[in-house]
């Protein structure tokens, strides 16, 4: 008997990893397992590692190698970013800048600066989720040190007009450091930090088919941070603690194989969340959050079902091998309101009726078709039960 594969469709909260990633990870988990820092051989042989990622990434970026700095995660990499940056730059002014439906790593992160007596402009968005570089432009001040904008929103997709963003800001205020949460554009996206006026900029390694507990922070020459880790200096002071050999070489190995091919995965991924517009366009009351054309990332689709919560259905879908997501995985133990779908204008009825669909390189159109085909059998059974 063939056993049914699941179908995986929550790819922002985290991704399968590449199977050469794990077994590159493996390797060096049993072999070169020597701390980086030692002077012996075996630590050679790990620091060697370390810089051949390092090589790695700085390459997809066009950038220095010296201006990657190793984190545990995205997370870390956000708040590396804007507090290390606000401490390091608070004499110089205590206002920052970010936007309403920014990841909860950036937002908690200022939310802390705000009780550490700084101040905080968060920006609106428009209905597709996106900034106008001419208003983050005009709440630019002389005293503004920061400015935060995400270049993928986790929830709906909308990819954000960061080039022009970082050029309105800079030439609104030049001594000003522009960050980049690119957790969710990172592995779908050319990006290239000097040509898009991009101080600092977060990776998760999770999100791109590499291990949990990766990620890495771009910072351009000159910009410093105030390190939130001390002892034994690694990573010249910036990040102290014992490098994760293993994770970080398969962080790289994995962004380098999303990359060798990106025009061919962004095709695909278009070309799957397609088929998936176009199927559960047919379900009525089941309306696309945000944009669903090119202009959108590849693999994120929010799919909001009137009439049928959004909890309810993820687990309906659950029941037949089919996962989704009904919001952000990383503050899934603490229900809210979305800040995106509130910033975007979803009406307070249905704040609770979307789901977010994720696509990889790994899935195909079958499960393309496998999944429109469940959603549209269990909407109008669900419906039946809602409550009058």
């Amino acid at each position: 008997m063939v056993e049914k594969r699941d179908i995986y469709l929550d790819n922002s909260a985290t991704t399968r990893c590449f199977p050469e990633a794990a077994a590159l990870m493996n390797e060096l988990f049993l072999e070169d397992y020597g701390n980086p820092s030692a002077m012996h051989h075996r630590g050679v042989t790990a620091e060697r590692r370390i810089s051949q990622a390092r090589k790695t990434l700085a390459g997809i970026l066009k950038v220095k190698e010296k201006n990657i700095c190793f984190t545990s995660c995205g997370t870390e990499s956000d708040n590396l970013a804007i507090i290390g940056a606000a401490m390091a730059m608070q004499r110089k002014g205590k206002h920052l800048i970010t936007t309403q439906i920014e990841h909860p790593a950036v937002l908690e992160a200022m939310k802390y600066l705000e009780s550490q007596g700084f101040e905080v402009t968060r920006l609106g968005v428009d209905n597709d989720g996106l900034v106008s570089p001419e208003e983050a432009a005009a709440a630019v001040r002389p005293d503004t040190i920061l400015v935060s904008v995400m270049h993928t929103n986790n929830i709906i997709g909308a990819v954000e007009p960061v080039e022009e963003i970082g050029r309105a800001v800079k030439a609104a205020n030049p001594g000003l450091l522009f960050h980049v949460d690119a957790v969710q554009g990172f592995g779908k996206a050319q990006i290239y930090p000097k040509r898009m006026n991009i101080d600092l900029l977060s990776v998760s390694g999770h999100k791109i088919h590499g291990p949990k507990g990766t990620g890495f922070l771009y910072i351009a020459d000159g910009v410093r941070l105030v390190p939130l880790m001390h002892g034994g200096g690694q990573q010249g002071g910036l990040r102290s603690g014992t490098e994760n050999v293993p994770g970080i070489a398969g962080m790289a190995l994995a962004a380098q194989m999303l990359y060798k091919d990106l025009d061919a995965d962004r095709e695909k991924l278009f070309a799957m969340k397609n088929r998936l517009i176009e199927r559960l366009s047919t379900v009525p009351d089941i309306v696309f959050n945000g944009r669903t054309d090119e202009t959108a990332a590849p693999h994120i689709l929010s799919v909001r079902v009137r009439g049928v919560r959004a909890e309810v259905l993820l687990h309906a879908l659950e029941d037949r091998g089919i996962y989704v997501s009904a919001g952000s995985a990383c503050s899934s133990n603490h229900p809210r309101p979305s800040e995106t779908l509130m910033a975007i204008g979803v009406p307070q009825k249905e704040m609770e009726n979307s789901i977010r669909v994720s696509l990889s390189v790994m899935n195909t159109m079958e499960e393309m078709d496998a999944a429109a085909d469940a959603i549209a059998e269990l909407v109008p059974f669900l419906r039946r039960f809602v409550r009058k």
